[in-house]
């Protein structure tokens, strides 16, 4: 039977359950109480539904204890079969809750019964009185940034490159998540989630490299984040053929080089490995593998999604041939274990840097540079490759033509942030979200303003950020560092994932310890002027950005797998 996340359907599932309550009625009598089907319904929930969903407090998608409460299982059936119809009909509720999450879920006709039935047999086994109580603080922020996002007359021409074939579900096209090119060439490269890596050839996507071939223990689920992670070229890989890769595997493939305790359950594991090719030129791709490390994650979100080299650097240089890799907390805050982050002494929530072809790392994969921050800590149980922590999930890391390293953290329910990274600085998370206080013992999807004293936590706070009345997750980008479009000059162009919106940031104005304004620009294509959500006919677009090696930006979206040039810009 064919699968997809059921993210989306869960979180307009229970949202609208909660709204709908007056006219639903409980039904929990017409729900089965069968041990299998339960076990069917918790493996389905585990595998698509848990890396956003608890039954604590609201995450990506509401708690879901206490849900088969308040609807019946004849309702909950329908709505998951066609949760669309009742959002269209513009039902007041419905609309609501669209406004709260922000999620546009398609129909969901493909699932069976038997599988319907089972989730919601196991949501009835999680009962109201899971949920934690809060103490309700009416000191929180209502509207964490009052000041919105301008339209700027800015308006930037597409040109399609390409599209890359489909690879989804019901209700997205594929997966593609990450463009970057082979050094030294305009050999362009983009990865789908699902599995494969792609190089473009006069236009034309070819499979360069198949990650489920090369890795049968290989796993894309649960959705969103996981799969086929990040990848990137050694900056000398014409001369050594070696390419870098993360990916996703259950939690019993192998015993993790980066754990915790057995109590707490691990939804997935995070795989390094490195590649090398004795003919660097070959599409696709052939060569051996080793594993240089695993990290087990308490879901399936937040991962490792972004493995990359300083482009910057020069043969003989400090930062040549260091690759750095962004460690998100695996959801492991908003689930209730979040004593795993904002600690040296943990990889979890943390941007590393390490030597690839080095030995001197704890299970001696790889090497630990000599200047890296912590790497003489008077703690002996400080984590050497860390660089930087404090990080929800370190999304996309790059640097400015001036070499500044920068990376974009999503955030949890309030802010989105772009941030100077600074070796041994702390970013906050789960302590702060974005320059903002969040308790996580409390409701997490409430922020505070800082304390008086704020200094003496030592943390460093982003140089732009936007609130969720802008939009939802950041899709971080690039300085443009091109010449087809010379308005661009100067300018970070990022967006927001889920709205699809785009933005950009002065350069000159990004400086720590003041918040730069956020501006939005506007596309073309032949001629007219029109919304990313228009271009790829999605509400959702799932905006990612890439960049070539000539410093020419593109950006791409999962809802329809095309892939665009910014080709010329202007003002309308």
């Amino acid at each position: 039977m064919k699968k997809r996340t059921l993210l989306a359907i869960i979180s307009f599932l229970v949202a609208a359950i909660l709204f709908y309550a007056c006219q639903s009625g409980s039904g929990a009598g017409d729900i089965t109480s069968d041990a299998a089907s339960i076990a069917l319904g918790q493996k389905t929930f585990e595998q698509n539904c848990s890396s956003c969903h608890s039954f604590r407090q609201d995450g990506i998608g509401p708690a879901l204890s206490g849900v088969t409460a308040v609807a019946s299982a004849d309702w909950l059936k329908h709505f998951i079969k066609d949760p669309g119809t009742v959002i269209q009909s513009g039902d007041n509720r419905a609309t609501e809750l669209f406004a709260k999450f922000h999620t546009m879920m398609p129909s969901f006709t493909a699932l069976g019964d038997k599988d319907i039935n089972g989730i919601i047999a196991f949501l009835n086994t999680h009962k109201a009185g899971e949920k934690s109580s809060f103490v309700i603080d009416s000191n929180y922020l209502r509207d964490p940034i009052k000041a919105p996002i301008t339209l700027s007359n800015l308006v930037v021409g597409l040109e399609e490159l390409t599209a890359i074939p489909h690879s989804g579900n019901e209700g997205i096209f594929n997966r593609i998540a990450k463009m970057d090119v082979q050094p030294h060439t305009n050999n362009i490269f983009i990865l789908d989630l699902n599995g494969k890596l792609y190089n473009i050839q006069n236009g034309k996507p070819v499979v360069y490299f198949d990650m489920p071939k090369e890795r049968p223990a290989f796993i894309a689920q649960p959705g969103l984040a996981t799969g086929f992670g990040s990848f990137a070229f050694h900056p000398d890989f014409a001369g050594n053929g070696l390419l870098y890769t993360t990916h996703t595997e259950l939690p019993t493939a192998h015993a993790a080089d980066f754990r915790y305790a057995d109590s707490i359950k691990s939804t997935v594991q995070w795989v390094v490995t490195e590649w090398k090719t004795d003919h660097p030129a070959q599409v696709p791709f052939s060569g051996k593998s080793r594993e240089l490390f695993r990290v087990n994650m308490v879901t399936g979100v937040h991962g490792m999604q972004e493995i990359t080299f300083d482009p910057l650097a020069k043969p003989g240089g400090k930062d040549y041939g260091l690759l750095y890799i962004g460690i998100g907390d695996g959801g492991s805050a908003e689930s209730g274990y979040s004593f795993l982050v904002h600690h040296l002494n943990r990889i979890w929530g943390t941007i590393l840097r390490i030597d690839p072809r080095g030995k001197n790392s704890a299970n001696g994969h790889y090497g630990i540079p000599s200047d890296n921050p912590f790497n003489k800590p008077a703690d002996p149980t400080t984590l050497k490759e860390i660089y930087a922590y404090g990080f929800r999930n370190p999304h996309r890391i790059t640097w400015s033509k001036s070499g500044q390293m920068m990376a974009s953290n999503i955030g949890h329910g309030n802010i989105e942030s772009l941030n100077f990274i600074l070796p041994a600085h702390d970013y906050g998370w789960p302590i702060r979200e974005g320059a903002y206080v969040i308790h996580t013992e409390g409701d997490m999807n409430k922020v505070y303003a800082l304390p008086a004293n704020d200094s003496i936590y030592k943390i460093t706070y982003p140089v732009a950020s936007y609130d969720h009345g802008e939009g939802n997750a950041i899709s971080g980008g690039y300085e443009y560092w091109g010449s087809a479009a010379p308005m661009l000059k100067g300018k970070y162009l990022f967006g927001d994932i889920s709205k699809g919106r785009l933005f950009y940031v002065e350069m000159a104005d990004l400086k720590l310890g003041s918040q730069a304004p956020i501006k939005e620009w506007r596309i073309s294509l032949n001629g007219k002027t029109l919304t990313l959500a228009e271009l790829c006919g999605h509400q959702r677009p799932d905006l990612r950005f890439g960049r070539d090696g000539k410093g020419e930006i593109y950006l791409f979206t999962k809802a329809d797998g095309k892939v665009y040039k910014l080709a010329t810009a202007g003002k309308l």
